[in-house]
């Protein structure tokens, strides 16, 4: 007898499989459990109509997926954080800041979908996987700038304009 798998089935197959069974194994097991329907002219023709509704779906998913990883690999977030002189961070980046700053940023993104296999705690640059849907991997770039260097290198050109004025005024 062929039924039509409504279910994975361990050692018969996967949804949407047509599979010859013993007539006594669909009726009183695979059947009414809801694993399987009779594989007639209707059921066949609504798989079919149901694979192509599939078909479609992933493939809009796909586009979405592949448009959504172009604008996250156009992103780059910067995070300022107080770090040792090793280089090691007071505190860490998690995926939850990440998230943040991608939504300041115009790219909302589940923070479940940030690969990070534990949180960045040193100086630099990292590069964090994004799983998207359709099997789409995206890469975003995460730079960790110690906030005591930006603060030195903001005050370094005021303090040597005066200075410059000074000069010009001595000739």
């Amino acid at each position: 007898m062929d039924v039509i798998l409504t279910e994975n089935v361990k050692g018969l197959g996967q949804i949407g499989d047509v599979v010859t069974v013993k007539a006594g194994y669909s009726r009183n097991y695979l059947i009414p459990k809801g694993l399987a329907v009779e594989a007639n002219q209707r059921n066949i023709k609504e798989l079919e109509h149901h694979k192509r509704q599939l078909t479609r779906k992933s493939e809009k998913l796909s586009q979405e997926a592949a448009d959504i990883k172009a604008r996250i690999e156009a992103l780059e977030c910067v995070f300022t954080l107080r770090a040792s002189e090793e280089g090691k961070l007071f505190g860490s980046v998690t995926n939850m800041e990440i998230e943040a700053s991608m939504a300041e940023q115009g790219v909302e993104i589940d923070r479940r979908k940030i690969q990070l296999d534990k949180p960045i705690k040193t100086l630099g640059e990292h590069e964090v996987d994004i799983k998207l849907n359709a099997g789409v991997n995206a890469a975003l770039k995460v730079k960790v700038v110690d906030a005591d260097a930006v603060i030195e290198t903001s005050e370094t050109p005021v303090e040597a304009a005066p200075e410059v004025a000074e000069a010009d005024q001595a000739e």
